[in-house]
């Protein structure tokens, strides 16, 4: 059995100092090294607190890394309705990256590697960016939310970004075992979770803000998201595709070493999403092959959003509205 480091630090002093100390605690030399790819989460255009990867932690890992490691590379893929370009750009982590002295990449538009391992039960010879492949070391910075279509997304479902083609999508069908594959085929190997600001409610990117003022640490990612949900106050359990590779993934049994702060000492219940009509329906949609492609493959996305957004109005005013009065503190960064 191998033990498992997962450091939780505050940040009230200061970014920078809890930042060396969770590095620190989870052993990360032994585990960074080399040519290192970093995949933070930018799942917006624009910088949304609690959605996307806080610029100054970004800044503050490539500054550490770049004297110590061979090359340093931060990444995103394009996301459906957005270019990777643009969310670089527009979130300013292009700009402070470069900074730091790293350097960017919009993973769609590198060169494309077909990847088979025999242990993947849905990516066969599935292609991947290059860049990734070519990495020594990949280290995974997501943000702590929750998910209005998997309950929770962290460490794990971070990685999906890493996937080059902007339809990724059509895989929601069998996401349990995506996950498990890219776990398998990228084998990250250390992840600093932004807890900084995190997100409850209708994360991704339409969530409460929540100031937990944590960063987390450990080369562990499945761990790690076990670690979140636990701070969270959610069953891992019942998060499907966590659960999956719990029972799936091929590793050695683990015991997990917390440094740092107590789990009961930054312990704090978040809501869960407030599973609208629509949040519902995409929710069962995600489940078909079919109807996802048809949903999101054909202009009949189109006149399906339209519909959408117009409920979402009306839902809002009415019955959504009274749960965003009572949970939403408007004090908080959006």
């Amino acid at each position: 059995m191998k033990t498992v480091k997962v450091g939780i630090f505050r940040t009230d002093n200061g970014l920078d100092d809890a930042l060396k100390k969770a590095l620190k605690a989870a052993d990360w030399e032994k585990h960074v090294q080399g040519k290192v790819f970093i995949k933070p989460n930018l799942c917006s255009k624009n910088y949304i607190a609690g959605a996307v990867t806080t610029p100054e932690l970004l800044y503050n890992v490539v500054s550490l890394l770049r004297d110590r490691v061979e090359e340093v590379i931060v990444g995103e893929s394009n996301g459906y309705n957005y270019c990777c370009n643009d969310a670089l750009a527009m979130t300013g982590v292009e700009e402070i990256v470069k900074k730091a002295g790293g350097q960017t990449i919009n993973l769609s538009n590198d060169k494309i590697v077909r990847l088979d391992n025999p242990k993947a039960l849905a990516l066969k010879n599935f292609p991947l960016p290059k860049t990734l492949l070519e990495a020594d070391s990949i280290v995974d910075i997501p943000v702590m939310k929750t998910h209005e279509f998997t309950n929770y997304s962290g460490a794990i479902k971070n990685l999906f970004g890493c996937i080059p083609n902007d339809r990724r999508i059509f895989l929601h069908p069998k996401f349990d075992m995506v996950m498990h594959d890219l776990l398998v085929l990228l084998k990250p190997s250390f992840v600093v979770m932004d807890a900084i600001t995190a997100m409850e409610g209708n994360g991704p990117n339409r969530g409460i803000a929540v100031p937990m003022k944590l960063l987390l640490t450990s080369n562990d990612v499945l761990t790690m998201d076990k670690t979140c949900c636990e701070i969270m106050d959610i069953d891992w359990s019942e998060i499907s595709y966590i659960n999956f590779i719990d029972k799936h993934l091929q590793r050695e049994e683990t015991k997990t070493e917390i440094i740092g702060e107590k789990i009961e000492d930054v312990k704090r219940p978040f809501l869960l999403p407030y599973a609208d009509l629509a949040v519902k329906a995409q929710r069962f949609v995600y489940k078909h092959y079919f109807l996802t492609r048809l949903c999101f493959g054909t202009p009949f996305l189109n006149m399906l959003q339209g519909c959408m957004n117009v409920y979402r109005k009306v839902d809002t005013e009415i019955k959504g509205k009274e749960w965003v009065d009572k949970h939403w503190d408007n004090s908080l960064p959006r």
